[in-house]
C-alpha cells in the first residue's frame, strides 16, 4: 500500500515534529510544508517542498492529509480549508480556541466522511501506556484521587536558540492561555486512563513574572462523574531550579494502592507498605533541542502519526479524536471562566 501522502501547516518545533516523524515511517511521507519563515529550512532538511500559504497547501493533489501545528487561533481555520479541499486532518492540541469552533470542525469532516483526529501524543508515551494498564487491571484497585502538575519555566525554552522561532504566539491574546496549551494533555489523560468524564471545574488563575496578557498559572480542582478528585496546578513561570520531576508529574491514590508517576522519568507502583519501580522512561529531551528529535522523544509521534494513518485506513487507530480535542478545549474554557466569576463550572459533553 502507497504511503499516505502528508502536508504540514507551520515550520517550527512542532511542524518539524510532525514532519520528522512522517518520515521516520514507511507507512507516511511528507510532502510539504506552508507557514513560518522556517518553512525553507524545514523543507530543504527533509528533502520537501513548500507552499506560500495553507490554501495552496490543501490544494495540491499529491497530499492526502494535513497536519496543522500553527499557532492555536489559526487551527479552526486551516482545518475548514482542509476538509473544503478533501483532506484528513491530524491538528495539534489544542483542537481550537471556542468549544464552537470545535463543534463546527467535527461537523463539517463528520459531513465530508474525512478523518479529524487531534494530536494527544502522550497516549503513545510507553510510560503513561503503562499507568493505564496498572489502572484498568485493578492494581490499586478504584482510583479516588488524582493530583497532577505540569510546572516549569518557559524561559529556558525561550533561551534555546535551538528552538528557533520568536514565541509570539505564547503572549497573543488570540492563544487564550497558557492553560490552553498544557491542560488538555493532562485532561485527556485522565478520562484515557480512568474511563470517565469530567462533571466539573473550579479555578483560580493570574499572570506573574512576565509582561503577558494572557494566563500562565493556575490551581484547579477536578470532578469526575465516577466521584474521582484531582487538583491541577500549571504554571509555565515557575523560577529555576523549580520543583524537580514536577514538569509533568501524577499522584494516582486509590483503594489499594498509589501511583507515583513522572512520565518523563520514574513511574512507581506502592502497595502493602511497599514502593516499586515499575517504569523508567528514557529521557525524553523535550525541552532541549539537542535531544528533541532523537527516537526517546519522537517515538510517540511516530506512534501517533501511524495511529492517524490507520484511522483513515479504517483500522483501529487509538489517537485523539475530535470528541476528545472538544472536552480538552471545553475544560479549559470552563477552568478560566471558574477562575474569573469565582464559581464552580459544570461541565457536560453535549
Amino acid at each position: 500500500m502507497s504511503p499516505l501522502r502528508i502536508g504540514v501547516t507551520g515550520s517550527g518545533f512542532m511542524g518539524r515534529t510532525h514532519i520528522d516523524a512522517a518520515h521516520k515511517l514507511t507507512s507516511a511521507h511528507p510532502v510539504a510544508v506552508a507557514g513560518g519563515r522556517r518553512a525553507s529550512k524545514l523543507a530543504q532538511d527533509y528533502g520537501i517542498e513548500t507552499e506560500p500559504d495553507v490554501e495552496s497547501l490543501v490544494r495540491r493533489d499529491d497530499i492526502d492529509a494535513i497536519v496543522i501545528s500553527t499557532p492555536h487561533h489559526c487551527h479552526c481555520s486551516e482545518a475548514l480549508a482542509a476538509a473544503a479541499a478533501g483532506k484528513h486532518v491530524l491538528v495539534e492540541k489544542p483542537m481550537a480556541t471556542s468549544v464552537a469552533d470545535c463543534d463546527l470542525m467535527t461537523s463539517t469532516f463528520a459531513e465530508r466522511e474525512l478523518v479529524l483526529s487531534v494530536g494527544y501524543h502522550q497516549r503513545f508515551r510507553e510510560s503513561n501506556l503503562r499507568t493505564r494498564e496498572l489502572i484498568r487491571s485493578g492494581a490499586i484497585g478504584t482510583v479516588r484521587c488524582v493530583q497532577m502538575s505540569s510546572l516549569f519555566d518557559v524561559k529556558k525554552m525561550r533561551e534555546d536558540d535551538g528552538f528557533g522561532g520568536t514565541w509570539s504566539w505564547w503572549t497573543d491574546p488570540r492563544s487564550v492561555a497558557h492553560l490552553i496549551n498544557s491542560a488538555p494533555h493532562n485532561i485527556d489523560l485522565c478520562r484515557w486512563w480512568l474511563g470517565t468524564e469530567l462533571t466539573s471545574v473550579a479555578a483560580h488563575s493570574g499572570t506573574f513574572r512576565e509582561d503577558n496578557p494572557n494566563e500562565n498559572t493556575t490551581m484547579a480542582l477536578l470532578s469526575f462523574v465516577d466521584g474521582t478528585m484531582s487538583t491541577f496546578w500549571s504554571s509555565s513561570v515557575v523560577p529555576s531550579p523549580g520543583f524537580q520531576g514536577e514538569a509533568f508529574r501524577f499522584r494516582i491514590m486509590g483503594d489499594d494502592g498509589v501511583i507515583d508517576f513522572d512520565p518523563f522519568g520514574l513511574l512507581q507502583l506502592g502497595r502493602n507498605g511497599t514502593l516499586e519501580n515499575v517504569y523508567e522512561q528514557p529521557t525524553v529531551g523535550h525541552d532541549d533541542s539537542n535531544a528533541a528529535f532523537k527516537m526517546n522523544r519522537m517515538q510517540a509521534y511516530c506512534d501517533q502519526m501511524q495511529a492517524f494513518v490507520n484511522t483513515i485506513r479504517g483500522r483501529a487507530g487509538g489517537e485523539g479524536s475530535a470528541a476528545d480535542g472538544r472536552i480538552g478545549v471545553l475544560a479549559v474554557l470552563a477552568m478560566l471562566e471558574s477562575s474569573q466569576t469565582d464559581r464552580t463550572i459544570q461541565i457536560g459533553r453535549t
